[in-house]
């Protein structure tokens, strides 16, 4: 690779900025990206209650099981107890769903009706807007407390 030749106008620009002291091209002024505060996570709750929470450190303050209910009553019941909870200043409560039939017989008379529907419902129904702003995080639940059929949510702070 051969070396460029500069020009005679390039050649005085840089002797000039050279004598004045000043960087050729101005610097790049990029702005930092924004940071969380030291030790938060994404939902605000710090990384060390999100690990103890990854490795079931964590015992849970109250639960409910919706498992075996209809979504028509669990819907209510799982509004009211995330209600309560907070109201009583509890922090962790486990909300165990259950995790769904996995059998694949697609002739089975139960296959006829939707199954694992609140494993799927509950999610949701926590990010409606009445429960989402008393919650500041959820995840599934630990192994020893129901691992993939049951859920942490973690509860803001009652003021």
């Amino acid at each position: 690779m051969s070396r460029r030749i500069t020009s005679d106008e390039e050649r005085r620009e840089f002797e000039r900025n050279f004598a004045e002291r000043r960087p050729i091209r101005a610097a790049l002024t990029a702005k930092p990206a924004p940071r969380l505060s030291k030790g938060t996570g994404p939902s605000g709750v710090n990384g060390g209650t999100l690990d103890r929470l990854r490795r079931g450190l964590l015992e849970p303050e109250a639960r409910i099981d919706l498992h075996g209910m209809t979504e028509a009553a669990a819907h209510p019941a799982l509004n009211a107890f995330v209600a309560a909870a907070h109201a009583r200043g509890l922090r962790l409560v486990l909300v165990v769903t259950g995790k769904g039939n996995p059998r694949k017989d697609d002739g089975a008379a139960w296959m006829m009706s939707p199954h694992g529907v609140l494993k799927q419902m509950v999610p949701r129904w926590l990010n409606q807007p009445g429960p989402a702003a008393l919650i500041a995080h959820v995840q599934s639940a630990h192994v020893r407390h129901g691992g993939g059929g049951a859920l942490y949510v973690y509860l803001r702070k009652a003021r």
